[in-house]
C-alpha cells in the first residue's frame, strides 16, 4: 500500500508551525487541508485529550460562526497523534493566507472564559474531558511561539 502525504512528512525535523498539508480536487473545488502543529514531534510531550477536546470545541464554534470563514470551514479536529489539528477550508490557500485568522482563532481560545460551548451531556459525548486553562495556556503558547512573527520555516514543511 501507498503511504499517505501526512505518513511523507519527516517528523523528526518537523517543528510547532501552520502548514498546508494538501489540497485536494472535491467536483472539481479545490479544499485546502491544513496541518496546525501545536507541538514537536517526538520531542516535546503531546497533548492530553482534555486540553484538545477543549480546543477543538472552541475552535469549530469560532471558525463555524467567523464573518468570513463560516462558509469554508468543512473540518476542524485532532490528529490522532495529538500534537496537532486539521482545519479543511473550501478553497485553495497558502499557510499565510490563514495566519490572520489563525491568530484571531489562537486569541479567542487564549482568552475564553465560561462555559465551553457544546460540554453539556446533552451536546457531547465525553463532555467532562475538558480542560480550559490547559487549552488556554496552549493557545497562549502558540501565539507567541509560532504565530506571532511567523517565519517560512513555520509556513513550509521541512524539505
Amino acid at each position: 500500500m501507498e503511504k499517505i502525504t501526512s505518513f511523507t512528512i519527516d517528523h523528526l525535523r518537523l517543528i510547532p508551525g501552520l502548514y498546508v498539508s494538501r489540497i485536494d480536487r472535491v467536483e472539481g473545488h479545490p479544499v485546502t487541508t491544513f496541518d496546525i502543529r501545536i507541538t514537536n514531534p517526538n520531542e516535546e510531550p503531546v497533548m492530553n485529550t482534555a486540553e484538545v477536546h477543549t480546543i477543538e470545541h472552541l475552535a469549530a464554534t469560532f471558525l463555524r460562526n467567523h464573518k468570513t470563514y463560516a462558509d469554508k470551514t468543512i473540518y476542524f479536529g485532532p490528529m490522532g497523534c495529538r500534537t496537532g489539528f486539521y482545519l479543511l477550508l473550501a478553497g485553495e490557500y497558502t499557510s499565510r493566507d490563514i495566519v490572520p485568522l489563525m491568530t484571531e482563532m489562537f486569541a479567542f481560545i487564549a482568552d475564553f472564559e465560561g462555559d465551553i460551548p457544546g460540554a453539556c451531556a446533552k451536546d457531547c459525548g465525553n463532555y467532562l474531558d475538558m480542560n480550559l486553562p490547559m487549552a488556554r495556556y496552549l493557545a497562549r503558547k502558540y501565539l507567541k511561539e509560532v504565530l506571532t512573527d511567523i517565519t517560512d520555516e513555520r509556513l513550509n514543511y521541512p524539505a
